[in-house]
């Protein structure tokens, strides 16, 4: 029997303007910034709080802070840690680094200690560009050389309304080993970047956000990064190009997300970048109102914020035209609002680090579905396998998603073993379960390990979910399986009343009576102030079942004592 998924009918959902196939030229990711440099050389390229650097300055910068590198002893393929929020130097970190011909490992600020010294030690970097805020921590790490650098460096003087400014940076201890941002970008820029094989040399080494035990490290090729830019590109057709682009980067870059579709593609197409180091909604609906941006990729929790916060009326936001959200299901009444706010199209898509990292979106100003992550990007094969027997399951039926493209990674860092049973042929196994409907839209039912088991009944997190989400007095939910002694696993909601709003947990249950099998319902439902998010805005659902194991824990041993 033929596989649904051989004939890729996802093709015929396609906008006429999006090919199926593109050409992916063999080129380093850092041509990206040499290439803009060229053609939008006095183009602003970066806005941080009024201040704005040309495509020419950032780009001479990264050739000075390469050159800084090399000096310090860095060379082809070893690691160079980078452990900033949105700010120019993050911008010229990557690039300069990059040029140096070394494989940027990019790091969580707000990290801690243990967190960062399995990256550091893992990926062998030796050398790190840190914001000075971080200093504490980075201290205690076994590193070379460490650059630092600070939010004022590039801000403009006097900024009194900014909220990192409220925080005093530590004072620094210069040394051997120690250097302050300047001896970086004060070197002499490097004539020629270190030539490299896209096809086969890292430029990336991006930790994944492991659901258990410790980051894997995914290994991200020139190649791989560069054909996502250009995939990102295709789909956003519409969109505009040059200075004539202006891109709100509240997404971090030291998430693949955000550095592909905010950092990467934005200098591709020379636009100009619009720099949040750290989201707030006050502070982005200003930005919106005075830089006009026009794409604001994000994570379903900021729109979230803006769409309840509590004046949002009095701001302009109608620049925004297009909005992919990722890294965590969108809910559609979240979709819905956002889009009578601003005006623009707001749509899912998916993808994760392994794949550079988008694999899936909605179309933004064609035909889309509610609930759906959309249509695979161009040259992106796809197929649902049943997880058992590796076969392929029918068209409706849910297995776990498999892809394969250009963006895909080369594999996981020092694991071969881990590769070997992620990356089988070709294949990616996403550990996501999905179906595919007859026109080739997707959907994610959720991940393997959200699965709730209760009484026999498959139960997924992201539909109850939903659900709630429907609810006028609900502002955010989560829900996981809980053990119960009956039923083995039981259904518990994390609820987020919104501003004014008082809920009562029977309310909750009666309405999802109406929407939902009586086994999905939740049986225990919490009310919370919020929930425990990643920096990108995702709940995290293994906080909470943290906290219900220690719950258990600290109860076991009250009726022991």
């Amino acid at each position: 029997m033929s596989s649904p998924y051989a004939a890729k009918p996802w093709l015929k959902a396609y906008p006429p303007q999006v090919p199926p196939q593109l050409v992916y030229e063999d080129r380093a990711l850092y041509d990206l910034l040499v290439r803009a440099a060229q053609r939008h050389g006095d183009a602003t390229a970066t806005v941080f709080y009024g201040a704005r650097l040309t495509y020419r300055q950032l780009h001479e910068q990264a050739r000075r802070v390469a050159s800084g590198l090399i000096r310090l002893g860095v060379r082809k393929g070893d690691r160079v840690a980078v452990m900033l929020p949105n700010c120019p130097q993050a911008v010229i970190a990557y690039y300069g680094a990059l040029m140096a011909g070394a494989v940027v490992v990019m790091v969580n600020p707000l990290y801690m200690p243990r967190e960062l010294r399995h990256q550091v030690d893992d990926s062998g970097a030796r050398v790190m560009i840190a914001i000075d805020l971080a200093y504490p921590k980075v201290n205690q790490l076994n590193l070379e050389h460490v650059v630092y650098t600070g939010m004022q460096d590039y801000m403009p003087a006097p900024v009194r309304w900014i909220a990192p400014l409220k925080l005093k940076p530590p004072r620094i201890a210069y040394r051997k080993g120690v250097l302050p941002w300047a001896s970086l970008v004060g070197a002499e820029p490097i004539a020629e970047p270190v030539p490299v094989n896209p096809a086969d040399d890292l430029a990336l080494l991006q930790y994944t956000g492991a659901t258990t035990g410790l980051p894997k490290g995914c290994m991200l090729t020139h190649r791989n990064l560069v054909a996502n830019v250009l995939q990102t590109e295709a789909w956003l057709y519409r969109a505009r190009r040059g200075p004539a682009l202006v891109t709100l980067a509240a997404l971090p870059f030291f998430h693949v997300y955000g550095m592909t579709t905010l950092m990467n593609f934005t200098i591709h197409v020379g636009g100009t970048m619009v720099l949040q180091p750290k989201f707030e909604a006050r502070e982005a609906v200003k930005l919106i109102q005075k830089y006009r941006p026009s794409i604001f990729p994000g994570a379903p929790t900021m729109y979230v914020a803006l769409n309840n916060l509590p004046d949002v009326q009095k701001y302009r936001l109608d620049s925004i035209e297009a909005c992919i959200s990722g890294a965590a299901p969108l809910p559609v009444e979240v979709q819905a609002e956002f889009e009578r706010l601003t005006g623009g199209r707001l749509v899912e898509g998916y993808g994760l680090t392994e794949a550079s990292p988008v694999t899936h979106a909605n179309p933004i100003w064609d035909r889309r579905k509610e609930g759906s992550i959309g249509l695979p990007w161009p040259d992106t094969e796809c197929r649902i396998v049943d997880p058992e027997t590796g076969e392929d399951v029918p068209v409706g039926e849910v297995g776990e998603l498999l892809v394969r493209g250009p963006q895909v990674m080369k594999g996981y860092w020092n694991l071969p073993e881990a590769t070997a049973e992620t990356l089988r042929d070709g294949w990616l196994h996403t550990g996501d379960m999905a179906r595919m409907d007859e026109e080739g839209y997707f959907y994610i039912v959720d991940r393997k390990k959200d699965l709730i088991i209760a009484g026999g009944f498959n139960i997924y997190p992201r539909e109850v979910e939903e659900v709630l989400y429907l609810h006028r007095g609900v502002k955010e939910a989560a829900v996981v399986g809980v053990p119960d002694p009956y039923r083995g696993e039981t259904v518990k909601a994390f609820i987020v009343p919104r501003e004014g709003v008082t809920l009562d947990p029977e309310e909750i249950k009666q309405f999802c009576r109406e929407h939902l099998a009586a086994y999905k319902i939740p049986r225990i439902i919490e009310f919370r102030d919020e929930l425990p998010k990643s920096l990108v805005g995702k709940v995290l659902r293994r906080a909470l079942l943290e906290e219900e194991q220690g719950r258990k824990e600290d109860q076991g041993r009250k009726e022991v004592s």
